[in-house]
């Protein structure tokens, strides 16, 4: 790359699998063409536009961030729409929306090199449909109406969008903490396990009837993994 070269990077938490998956697949069922260009998630830093060469610093502001975190859980419950300010619809986080709010803060701590200005207020959420027409989005946000589930967050990661708009993971930032002793083992994040990970997380789930295709009923062959 060029010494003025730019690369559009996102930090999010990943929806672990196989419901990351499954929700991608039925955003993809919604007639949503972006859907497997972008992996399951919640936003922590949207697409932001740095320099290729700030992404060490970059990197190291993420680290710190991780090494000062701990694990939370995280519920998804029910679904919500931004219409008409925003044409998406989303899976609701009822649990550790603040502990996401934080984390976003501190991502975009306005002394590190991430800083920017949202175009909205932040509201951790996890997009089953953006711009298509409303009579799919309306489905969207009746058939996904009872998705429950659950999970211990461990840490989160950082996401490149290629020239083809597919956003690719490029590394992933544990938490140095993990939640102090109660009920049920802590569980991972969501991303493929590497260094400091958390074994696969324990899941309460449910599924509204005859809308959500099961783990077996996965495609077997799709693009690559993305943001």
């Amino acid at each position: 790359m060029g010494a003025g070269a730019t690369v559009t990077l996102g930090v999010s938490l990943a929806v672990p699998e196989p419901y990351g998956t499954l929700l991608q697949d039925r955003r993809a069922s919604f007639g949503d063409a972006a859907a497997h260009g972008i992996p399951t998630h919640i936003t922590l830093l949207p697409p932001t536009q740095v320099p290729a060469a700030a992404r060490p610093e970059i990197e190291a502001h993420l680290a710190a961030v991780a090494l000062a975190g701990r694990a939370f859980p995280v519920r998804l419950s029910g679904t919500g729409t931004f219409r008409p300010l925003s044409p998406v619809v989303f899976v609701q986080v009822v649990e550790g929306a603040t502990a996401c709010s934080r984390l976003q803060e501190q991502v975009r701590d306005p002394q590190g090199p991430l800083d920017r200005v949202l175009h909205f207020p932040y509201h951790p959420h996890v997009t089953v449909a953006h711009g298509i027409p409303e009579p799919a989005m309306d489905r969207a946000h009746r058939e996904l109406a009872d998705f429950e589930c659950a999970w211990t967050a461990a840490g989160f990661a950082l996401y490149e969008q290629g020239a083809d708009q597919v956003w690719r993971l490029k590394r992933e930032f544990p938490f140095a903490q993990h939640p102090s002793a109660g009920p049920g083992p802590a569980a991972g994040s969501g991303h493929p396990q590497g260094p400091g990970v958390e074994a696969s997380p324990t899941f309460e789930v449910t599924l509204p009837s005859g809308t959500c295709r099961p783990p077996y009923q996965r495609r077997s062959a799709r693009p690559p993994a993305t943001l």
